[in-house]
């Protein structure tokens, strides 16, 4: 598949001093969920995870609302954190193409706070479908 390029914003208009509506807002928003989920595979893999996951615990069929607002917790935060990390890597993109230790930290880091995200949404994860599993399989016996 082709890697589109992004286009590049109206620096003008993200930058001025007038006043901007919150159409104006929200539409910038949700271009930038669009850069990310059509741009992004980190981001689409996590997108299909959640899909999966949700779709799992849907199946399993004994999570009650506690543990549904736990797993979309999870995955929003796995999915924000991408997000974010996808634009510390813009941002260093648009500073400089050279190597800049700096800005090579601050990418590990960034990218050190979705694992970080990934791998606690998966501690809860397991925990959630264990627990959810025994109880099927209790259920059973």
């Amino acid at each position: 598949m082709k890697k589109q390029k992004i286009n590049k914003p109206d620096l003008q208009y993200h930058f001025s001093h007038e006043k901007r509506t919150w159409s104006q807002k929200f539409t910038d928003a949700f271009r930038g969920l669009y850069l990310s989920v059509h741009h992004q595979s980190s981001y689409r893999i996590h997108f299909v995870s959640a899909v999966a996951v949700l779709g799992a615990a849907w199946l399993l069929g004994n999570f009650d609302t506690v543990r549904w607002i736990l797993l979309i917790f999870c995955i929003t935060i796995v999915i924000v954190s991408e997000m974010f990390n996808t634009a510390v890597e813009t941002l260093a993109k648009a500073i400089t193409n050279s190597y800049n230790p700096y800005i090579g930290n601050a990418l590990d880091i960034a990218g050190g706070a979705v694992l970080t995200a990934a791998f606690g949404a998966a501690s809860v994860g397991t925990i959630l479908f264990l627990e959810a599993i025994w109880k099927k399989l209790g259920s059973f016996l």
